[in-house]
């Protein structure tokens, strides 16, 4: 029986530490495949994006002393995933893609605007189990990459591969989102999470006028503890120093009652 097809990816681009050490997490677990895109794309989304030229180029990816099958692309994590698929799979699916290790977290609100969870549901778009792995850094990492432990980070990402190769945890989980804090050991717990209606992240413009330039705003980290939910992503990261493990699905349908709404729309 032919191993399982692994591809491993990211948004920090193809030269990140990040990404290296995700490969390291789930050597031994199946043919493993790397793409990452050609430079930094760092709060993509899942936008399918890419330059009109951009093919796969082949590139040296050595990890433990093993030569990798790697390639990048200049485009988006997500328009990457939705090439590499059919391109480097043609006998069939992957078994698995494992998006990361991200630096920098992505929970909350924002995480709609992760590179990193847009490859993995661009993944699950085609029926793949999907895994996005982040680590906790400070701001000034999240575009430029930085010395850090990857211990913990790397043994995450390995068990929750394993528990997703060859399972499915219910036809609506399609992306574990994985959070991993910048403290924490293989010791450490994890929790499942639900996501946060808080941003995490706040953009920022401190004198705004129409002749601000776009890139003049700051982000930083904004958490308003009084009105953190309990068993949230953002929770279990900041207050509980453990792992978020966060079941994200691809339906993104308001869970309101829909016979209900439909009559206020319909004026009743």
């Amino acid at each position: 029986m032919a191993a399982a097809k692994i591809i491993v990816c990211n948004d920090d681009g193809i030269g990140s530490p990040g990404l290296r050490a995700a490969a390291e997490a789930v050597l031994g677990l199946g043919d493993i495949v790397v793409v990452g895109p050609k430079r930094q794309q760092t709060a993509t989304g899942r936008s399918l994006t890419s330059h009109p030229d951009a093919v796969l180029e082949a590139v040296d990816f050595r990890v433990d002393g093993r030569v990798l099958e790697a390639y990048q692309a200049d485009c988006s994590p997500a328009r990457l995933i939705q090439h590499a698929i059919p391109v480097l799979c043609p006998e069939g699916l992957p078994a698995l893609v494992v998006s990361g290790i991200n630096y920098g977290e992505n929970m909350g609100t924002t995480i709609t605007s992760s590179g990193t969870v847009g490859a993995a549901l661009q993944a699950a778009s085609f029926g793949v189990p999907a895994l996005a792995v982040s680590r906790q850094t400070g701001i000034e990492h999240h575009f430029a990459y930085g010395d850090l432990d990857w211990s913990a980070a790397r043994h995450f990402t390995r068990l929750f591969a394993e528990k997703l190769l060859g399972r499915r945890f219910g036809p609506d989980v399609d992306v574990l989102n994985v959070n991993v804090p910048a403290g924490a050991g293989p010791e450490t717990s994890w929790r499942v999470t639900k996501v946060s209606r808080q941003p995490y992240f706040a953009f920022e413009i401190r004198q705004p006028t129409r002749r601000t330039l776009v890139d003049e705003g700051k982000v930083r980290i904004c958490v308003d503890l009084d009105s953190l939910e309990h068993g949230s992503d953002i929770h279990a990261m900041v207050q509980e120093k453990v792992v978020s493990v966060t079941p994200l699905s691809l339906d993104l349908t308001s869970r309101t009652d829909l016979q209900v709404l439909g009559r206020r729309l319909a004026g009743d």
